[in-house]
C-alpha cells in the first residue's frame, strides 16, 4: 500500500490538495455548503440520490447523537477522481447498557463487569465514537465512489487510507472507538487489504428485497400469483385499509403536515432495538423539496387525522427505494397498518412502472410475506484501541441478523428453511 500522510489536527487538515502520497491529494469538508459542487458531481451522479450534497446537508442536522459529517475529494494530478462521505457520531454510555446486559448474561467475564459498572456510571456522557464511512441513516454502498479508470484494488487502497487519516484525526485514540465501512452486497476486494488493515468482516440485517413480475402492474394482480393461504391472507390484510384514506403528499402538505409526520415517525423510532441517528424535523419536507416526485410521501388518513406514511424514492435504475415509514401503533393491529404500508409500497412501485423495490432492514420475515428476498449486506469493523476490542464481539452481535423463517406467498414452493444468525 502507498505510504499515508501525517495526519494534522488542526483547521490545516481543511487546507486543499493534501498529499496522500507521490500520486494522489486530497481535499477534507467538515459542511456539504463548503463542497465545491462542480467537482463532487464529477464523480457523485444524479442517480446517486443519496449521496447529493443538498440531502447530505440535510442529514447534517440530525438529531438523538452528535453527528459531524466529512466530505472528502480525492485528486490525481489535481483532477477530482474520488468521492468520499464519512459520518462522526457519538454515542451516550445508554445505548450500551442493554447490549452489555446481555453479553454479561452469554457469558461470564471480569473485564466486562468492570465495564458494564463503567457503562452505569456514564449513561449520559459520551462513551464511544464511531467513524462510518457511509451513511448510517439508510441501507446501501453511499460511501464512497471513483472515475472508471481506477481498478478495484485502487479503489479500495485509496478508501482505507483516507479512513485512516480521518479516523486519526478525530483523535480517536482518547475514547473508545471504532470505524466502520458500511453496507456492501458484495464483499470488499482485495480481502487481504482489509485483513492487512485490522478490519472485522461482519454481516448486519438483510436489505430485502421484491422483484416485480414484469406485465404486473396492480396490487390486485400481483397478490392473484400467490398461494391461495396467502391471497386470502393479503384480501384480509387489504380489507383492513377500508375507512382509511391514503394520498400522495405535494411538497406543501408534507410542510403542512409536518408535525404529524414527525410524531408518527418518532414512534417508530422509539420502538427500533438500537437508536442511533435521530432525524430532524425538516428532513421530510426538505426531501420533498428537492426531489420533488422522486421522492413519494404516502399519508394514511383516518378523517382528518394521519395515522401512518411511507416515504420512497424512485430511482433511475427503476428501482424503487423504501425510506422512513411512521405509524400509530394503538391503530397497528386494527388496520394492518405496518402490512399495508408495504404493500402501498409495492404499489408505489408498480405505479413508477420499477421493477425491484428495496424495503431496506428489519422485520424481515414479515416482509418475506410479501415476496421479498433477502440480500446480505457487508460490513467493516476496526477497534482503535484496547477497550474497543473489548467491545467489539457485543456491538457486532448488536448488529447481526437475527434468525429469521423466509416465506414464500407465490404458489410455486413453499420454504420452509431457517435463515440462522450469523
Amino acid at each position: 500500500m502507498f505510504s499515508l500522510c501525517k495526519p494534522v489536527t488542526s483547521r490545516k487538515r481543511f487546507l486543499p490538495h493534501r498529499a496522500l502520497n507521490s500520486i494522489y491529494t486530497f481535499t477534507l469538508f467538515d459542511k456539504a455548503e463548503r463542497v465545491p459542487a462542480n467537482e463532487w458531481q464529477q464523480v457523485i451522479t444524479p442517480a446517486d440520490v443519496f449521496m447529493d450534497l443538498h440531502y447530505l446537508g440535510v442529514v447534517e442536522q440530525c438529531v438523538h447523537t452528535r453527528l459531524q459529517a466529512r466530505y472528502v475529494l480525492v485528486y490525481q494530478k489535481k483532477k477530482v477522481v474520488g468521492a468520499l462521505y464519512f459520518q462522526v457520531v457519538d454515542f451516550r454510555g445508554e445505548i450500551f447498557s442493554e447490549v452489555i446486559q446481555r453479553e454479561m448474561k452469554a457469558q461470564a467475564s471480569k473485564r466486562l463487569g468492570i465495564f458494564e459498572h463503567y457503562v452505569e456510571m456514564k449513561k449520559e456522557d459520551v462513551l464511544m465514537r464511531l467513524v462510518t464511512n457511509g451513511n448510517n441513516l439508510i441501507s446501501g454502498e453511499y460511501g464512497f465512489r471513483f472515475t472508471h479508470d481506477l481498478i478495484e484494488e485502487q479503489r479500495l487502497e485509496l478508501v482505507l487510507q483516507i479512513t485512516d487519516v480521518v479516523a486519526r484525526e478525530e483523535r480517536l485514540s482518547k475514547t473508545i472507538s471504532a470505524v466502520l465501512i458500511k453496507d456492501y452486497h458484495q464483499p470488499l476486494a482485495p480481502e487481504w487489504l482489509l485483513e492487512e488493515d485490522h478490519y472485522l468482516p461482519f454481516d448486519v440485517e438483510p436489505n430485502m428485497v421484491v422483484d416485480l413480475p414484469p406485465g404486473i402492474q396492480t396490487i390486485e394482480a400481483y397478490i392473484g400469483m400467490y398461494s391461495k393461504k396467502y391471497r386470502n391472507r393479503a384480501k384480509s390484510i387489504l380489507k383492513k385499509r377500508e375507512g382509511l384514506r391514503i394520498v400522495n403528499l405535494t411538497a406543501v402538505e408534507t410542510t403542512r403536515y409536518e408535525q404529524q409526520i414527525y410524531a408518527l415517525y418518532e414512534q417508530v423510532f422509539h420502538h427500533a432495538q438500537f437508536k442511533l441517528v435521530k432525524l430532524p424535523v425538516c428532513y421530510f419536507r426538505e426531501a420533498k423539496k428537492r426531489f420533488g416526485d422522486q421522492f413519494v410521501m404516502k399519508a394514511f388518513f383516518i378523517e382528518e387525522q394521519m395515522v401512518a406514511f411511507a416515504s420512497g424514492f424512485v430511482m433511475s435504475d427503476k428501482s424503487f427505494e423504501a425510506h422512513y415509514i411512521g405509524l400509530d401503533y394503538q391503530l397497528n393491529l386494527q388496520h394492518e397498518l405496518y402490512q399495508n404500508i408495504l404493500y402501498c409500497l409495492l404499489a408505489e412501485a408498480m405505479a413508477n412502472n420499477c421493477v425491484k423495490v428495496n424495503l431496506g432492514r428489519t422485520a424481515a420475515e414479515i416482509k418475506t410475506t410479501v415476496g421479498a428476498y433477502a440480500k446480505p449486506l457487508h460490513c467493516y469493523l476496526k477497534p482503535q484501541n484496547a477497550v474497543s476490542k473489548l467491545i467489539q464481539k457485543p456491538f457486532v452481535k448488536l448488529l447481526a441478523p437475527a434468525a429469521f423463517t423466509p416465506r414464500n406467498p407465490f404458489k410455486e414452493v413453499e420454504v420452509s428453511e431457517t435463515i440462522p444468525s450469523e
